[in-house]
This record gives C-alpha cells, sequence and structure tokens, in this order.
C-alpha cells in the first residue's frame, strides 16, 4: 500500500494488518438503536437515496459502501451507513421520503483490518475470529468500528465471493 493509496482501496489481507488511518470526509445515513432484524431495510433505504443526492450535489463517492457503529449491537444498534467521497456534504439534507443525509468522516487513529470473504449473515463469525486474532496479538479493540462492502452484492453473485473489510479502532 502506498501512502497515497486510502487503506479502503488496499488490496484484502486475511491476517491483521496494522495502520495508521487517515480521516475521510463520508455522506451517511444514521440510525440510532435500530433492530438489527432490520438491518437490510436500512442499507436498502440509504443506498437508493443517497446517490441520487451525491449526484445532485457534485459530489463523487471514492471507495466502497461501510457501516460505521457507534456501539457493540445488541438487539439494536447504532450506526452510519454512507460512502466516502471527495468533499464534505455543506448541510444535511433531507429527501422528499424524508430521509436525512448527513456529513460525517471515517476517523483517524490507529486501526486493525482484516478482510473476510462470505456472505452478510456469517459476518458475525468473521468478526469474532478477527477479534481473536486481535487478542491473541496483544490488542485491544475500541470504539467505533466499521464494516467496508468492498464487493458491489449483485442478485447473481456468489455469496462466498463476497469481500467486507473489519475494521476496529485500537486502543493505547
Amino acid at each position: 500500500m502506498t501512502e497515497s493509496t486510502p487503506y479502503f482501496l488496499s488490496e484484502a489481507v486475511s491476517d491483521p494488518e496494522f495502520i495508521q488511518a487517515e480521516a475521510f470526509d463520508t455522506v451517511v445515513v444514521k440510525f440510532t438503536d435500530f433492530p438489527m432484524k432490520d438491518m437490510p431495510a436500512a442499507f436498502d433505504s440509504t443506498f437508493g437515496t443517497v446517490f441520487p443526492v451525491l449526484g445532485e450535489q457534485g459530489i463523487t463517492a471514492i471507495g466502497p459502501a461501510f457501516a460505521l457503529y457507534h456501539r457493540m449491537p445488541t438487539d439494536t444498534a447504532t450506526f452510519e451507513v454512507g460512502i466516502p467521497v471527495d468533499q464534505p456534504l455543506a448541510n444535511p439534507f433531507t429527501t422528499d421520503t424524508g430521509v436525512v443525509i448527513e456529513p460525517s468522516r471515517l476517523p483517524a487513529g490507529d486501526v486493525a483490518r482484516v478482510s473476510y470473504f462470505g456472505p452478510y449473515n456469517a459476518l458475525p463469525e468473521g468478526w469474532g475470529t478477527f477479534m481473536y486474532a486481535l487478542s491473541t496479538a496483544g490488542k485491544e479493540p475500541d470504539l467505533p468500528f466499521w464494516e467496508l462492502y468492498v464487493t458491489e452484492p449483485s442478485p447473481d453473485i456468489d455469496p462466498a465471493t463476497l469481500r467486507t473489510d473489519l475494521v476496529v479502532r485500537i486502543k493505547g
């Protein structure tokens, strides 16, 4: 990885990689205490509204879609779904359907990342493996953490080929 390549455009890594991440502007829809069982609806509503707004605002996506979690999920989660962009959204924007699109940032700092290949419904197992690898490396994860959906899903894609990069801040 060169310094000019954002970590979210880097090659897949099978073992945790520890890097100093820089912050990136994003455009997001925020969800607070949202039911985990309804996550697909959150993603669908976000991507159905964000991309048209980006075009209208003259903003370009520069990386894969992501979900940034602000707390550990239980039966609900508090998170942002969005896209890294080349410039910040000047102000929050409310669509005709009432969806609020806001400027935000992927955070800077010491992070660990790993690439997970498989279906989205198996991401908890991927996170478990990642957290175990971090603990055996003597690293302590911190909030927030995020998922980068590197492979764009489509109806005919083999779920085993979906690449999701898992990223977590590291304490100390």
